[in-house]
């Protein structure tokens, strides 16, 4: 487009007669052509002519946009403000305001401007709603970032009141008290049922909230066709029936994942990308997660034969790209977690899809083909709770043996800990403390005296809703100790000066179990039916101390307080983790490495069979309603004798309503 004529366009936004309409025309084919600057005068001059113009607070609002495109943020902030003060009810105006003082660091401030915005509204019709809702949404997206989950509360809580079908706000809501400790964290209200509120949970919370494998595998398939809807039209780099022809080359395995770095995930698999054998594999690593250049991110990058950021592509983008690299086989190293890129998967960019470490449960998907786990994680009777077909290897998690311990280490004293009493730790997230657990460790304390137990500081309000809790029950709430967070080396080497970690269920210690069992604490698990239960016992058993894995919740208390009452056993367990740390089956590399090649090999050969197995996601909706009629705060369900049963009495109950199809899982179709 040729440079507009300066004279031209000043005679045209003076005139009286130009409306708003002309000018936002001729500012977008002037940004457009090229002329951003150049649109941004023709708003200013069209404002300073049209001072009374009934819409002048929208011509603001629009320039606005591009002073900040501009990289006036200064100037894009004073719009905005001058369009508030124009219509103190035009709610787009607060939005990106907010967002601007975001951006320059003035979180406070940025609160305060959406907290007008959301309370603004004189008429509520739709688009006034959808901007307060928007705003709230803000506000609880920026008090989640600077640790502040009671605030972040209040504002879910009033945009879920606004829009109770917003599933994304409802997970968020239902996480936030979980992480709170909370209880019970899903807490209906005026606007919002029990079952409303359990459907918009992401199934990586219904892995905190309660043992029940089949609600995990129907919640997760409603998450998948939610989050991760394609069309038909998206799906051009389908190689679901590509063949895979091994002439002359390794198998291609892609890893995605967004934890490649400073993350839990990023210690499991640091070493894997290392010591996987090159000469059998050829290995492609994808990453989504947050910009990063930690110790861990370049690590992988260094060992990965090809390192691949696919943050600033598109799901379709970063398909192709996939597609384009021939990949055999790709591993969702994110499952249901936060930065995942389902959609990914869900265009099919490889022939085999497979589940495997970064979500702890069945993804319920109709394209992932296989999950990997171990006998101990999935034992064979529990391979109906999975979408998935079942693959195992001896452990399932990997492990890192060059991951850094502080020398220094803390004394008891400095820690805030008793020079002689037995020291009960669990440094796993305050959202897996469920007030079964609690309960639990209640009773330990009681049986145990001159006892602490130590848990991994969280915030202020939660530490003292949890002391508050002891306190209820009995124990001195000063028997809970709270360690701050630190930087990973030396958060290992303070591991040292506890005696017995106590796992949290249904969702266990994972990567925080593996770290207690390298520095040799033994660690204490009762292992449920679904997988993030498991997990715990898997490590366990592997480092060698399976007499520390559990079949009820009495058991693991009279466990408990049977070591914590006898220092020598527990002194006796650690001497055997630290025999057992160089040979035993959780820190094996070389093997799990060498059974996941050969495990990727049999995949292989099962497609080129035309074997490969097909996801079970038959009457899913059905075991999803009944799960979520199921009272899951009332009882542990974890401790249900029969969960099966009860799924069998409901299918069958709904069957006489009308027929089920057989789903090869619990119903059979009645006959």
């Amino acid at each position: 487009m040729a440079d507009v004529d300066t004279l031209d366009l000043i005679s045209t936004v003076t005139a009286d007669s130009c409306p708003l309409g002309d000018l936002i025309a001729l500012a977008i084919r002037l940004t457009e052509g090229g002329q951003p600057a150049l649109a941004d005068q023709a708003y200013k001059v069209w404002i300073r002519f049209h001072s009374e113009n009934p819409q002048l607070c929208v011509a603001h609002f629009n320039r606005a946009v591009l002073q900040s495109n501009l990289g006036d943020n200064a100037g894009a902030v004073a719009s905005l403000e001058a369009a508030i003060a124009l219509n103190a009810d035009f709610l787009p105006a607060y939005v990106n305001l907010g967002g601007l003082q975001e951006r320059l660091g003035l979180h406070e401030l940025a609160i305060a401007t959406w907290e007008a915005g959301a309370n603004r509204p004189a008429v509520m019709n739709g688009l006034s709603v959808s901007y307060a809702f928007t705003c709230l949404k803000q506000i609880a997206r920026v008090l989640g970032d600077l640790q502040q989950p009671s605030r972040a509360e209040l504002a879910l809580q009033r945009a879920a009141d606004l829009d109770p079908h917003a599933m994304d706000v409802i997970g968020q809501l239902v996480a936030t008290r979980l992480g709170q400790c909370k209880w019970p964290a899903v807490q209906p209200s005026e606007r919002l049922s029990r079952e409303t509120l359990l459907s918009g949970v992401n199934p990586l919370s219904v892995a905190a909230y309660t043992d029940d494998p089949l609600l995990q595998l129907a919640a997760g398939n409603r998450f998948s066709e939610r989050e991760a809807k394609v069309t038909p039209e998206q799906i051009r780099a389908d190689r679901r029936d590509a063949p895979i022809d091994l002439t002359g080359r390794r198998p291609r395995i892609g890893y995605i994942s967004s934890d490649l770095r400073d993350h839990a995930v990023g210690y499991l698999m640091a070493e894997l990308f290392e010591v996987h054998d090159k000469s059998k594999v050829e290995v492609f690593a994808y990453y989504c997660g947050q910009e990063s250049s930690d110790g861990l991110n370049t690590r992988i990058r260094a060992a990965a034969e090809h390192f691949t950021d696919i943050r600033p592509m598109t799901d379709d983008e970063a398909a192709q790209r996939i597609a384009d690299d021939g990949i055999d086989i790709l591993v969702d190293v994110n499952g249901h977690t936060r930065d995942a890129r389902t959609s990914v998967f869900a265009r099919r960019p490889a022939p085999i899809l497979v589940n495997w470490l970064g979500y702890p449960g069945t993804m319920g998907s109709d394209y992932h083909h296989y999950i990997i786990g171990d006998p101990a994680v999935i034992p064979p009777e529990m391979e109906h709770y999975y979408s998935e077909a079942v693959r195992r290897i001896p452990c399932y998690q990997p492990n890192d043996r060059r991951r850094k311990v502080a020398d220094e280490c803390p004394t008891r004293a400095e820690a805030g800990l008793p020079e002689d009493g037995f020291v009960f730790c669990c440094f796993n997230g305050t959202q897996k403390i469920t007030p079964h657990v609690f309960d639990r460790w209640m009773e330990i304390l009681k049986r145990t005296p001159g006892s602490v137990l130590w848990l991994l500081d969280s915030n202020p309000e939660t530490n003292a809703r949890l002391r508050d809790a002891a306190q209820a029950r009995g124990v001195d709430r000063m028997r809970l100790v709270f360690a701050p967070k630190m930087q990973n080396a030396f958060h290992l080497a303070r591991y040292r000066l506890a005696d017995l970690f106590l796992d949290t269920t249904p969702y266990g210690a994972h990567t925080t179990a593996s770290d207690a069992l390298w520095m040799s604490v033994p660690v204490l698990t009762w292992s449920g039916r679904c997988f993030a239960s498991r997990v715990c016992g898997s490590l366990v058993s592997a480092a060698g101390l399976p007499e520390l894995v559990v079949d009820s919740g009495q058991a693991y208390v009279d466990k408990a307080v049977e070591i914590g009452s006898d220092r020598a056993k527990a002194d006796a367990m650690r001497a055997t983790l630290a025999a057992n740390r160089d040979t035993c089956v959780l820190f094996d590399m070389d093997l799990l490495a060498s059974k996941l090649e050969a495990l990727y090999g049999e995949m292989i050969a099962e497609h080129q069979a035309g074997q490969r197995p097909r996801p079970n996601l038959t009457n899913l909706p059905v075991y999803l309603d009944i799960g979520l009629a199921l009272d899951e705060d009332a009882r542990e369900m974890q401790a249900e004798p029969d969960l099966d049963g009860l799924y069998r009495q409901e299918l069958a109950r709904r069957h006489a309503l009308k027929a089920l199809p057989a789903d090869g899982r619990l119903w059979d179709g009645g006959q």
